[in-house]
């Protein structure tokens, strides 16, 4: 069944209706005829529907039932991510939106191979918010997590510290005990920073700054992981340590 995401406001007593990209979507793209079914959420309703009526501006669907939300995790995960090479964003937004991250943080940090100016920046979040949703479709999340603007690391770390918990992966020499020791501490309900290197890996500089402010690092075991496995792996293990 395909899923859509509509706003609080677009939802009436009986029916939802559809705006926007998503029309030209359902009618021709998808084909979609009166009669059909359709999955469709907002950021506190889960909704099963009927397709009802198709125009050239918008989508009405009847609500037929409506279930509690339970396709998101327990607790709100935050990925800061660096910058990796190439395509490899498009790939680990994908992905950390299936293992359910609440928010994806891209971070430009001093090993960052990338380097983008503003209006790139600005295109580039353009395509990854694109991709978050259509990752969100695919998995039937009941919210698009949002891609924010890069982020310096100095600011990243700030906003990290909003939340109760933050992990870092890094070369720790107390070996998987202190990774062992962080993962007991997290609860359901919590909301968790996770910070993961590019290809090159965390500057010293910027953990010891990290210490400083509290945060302590641990480690994802011996080997070295690409940027792109290690958010994944990170994303895994507390998606099982969360998920009831």
């Amino acid at each position: 069944m395909y899923q859509f995401f509509v706003d609080d406001c677009q939802i009436g007593k009986e029916y939802v209706t559809i705006t926007g990209s998503d029309v030209n979507h359902i009618k021709n793209v998808l084909r979609m005829r009166p009669g059909e079914k359709i999955r469709v959420s907002s950021s506190s309703r889960d909704m099963f529907c009927e397709i009802a009526e198709l125009t050239d501006d918008f989508v009405q669907a009847d609500i037929l039932d409506e279930e509690a939300p339970d396709t998101e995790l327990p607790s709100r995960i935050y990925l800061f991510q660096g910058l990796p090479k190439g395509d490899r964003m498009e790939y680990i937004i994908q992905k950390s939106v299936e293992l359910g991250v609440y928010e994806i943080i891209p971070v430009a940090m001093k090993y960052c191979v990338v380097k983008l100016d503003a209006k790139k920046a600005s295109n580039k979040v353009k395509r990854w918010q694109a991709i978050s949703e259509s990752a969100a479709k695919q998995s039937k999340r009941s919210r698009i997590p949002e891609v924010h603007a890069v982020m310096n690391f100095k600011d990243a770390v700030e906003y990290a510290k909003l939340q109760d918990m933050i992990l870092v992966p890094y070369e720790n020499e107390r070996g998987m005990e202190a990774t062992r020791e962080a993962l007991k501490k997290v609860k359901p309900g919590q909301s968790i920073s996770v910070f993961i290197g590019p290809e090159g890996g965390f500057d010293v500089e910027e953990v010891e700054s990290a210490m400083a402010e509290g945060i302590h690092p641990i480690t994802l075991g011996r080997r070295i992981l690409r940027t792109e496995t290690a958010g994944m792996t990170m994303l895994s293990i507390l998606m099982f340590q969360l998920e009831q």
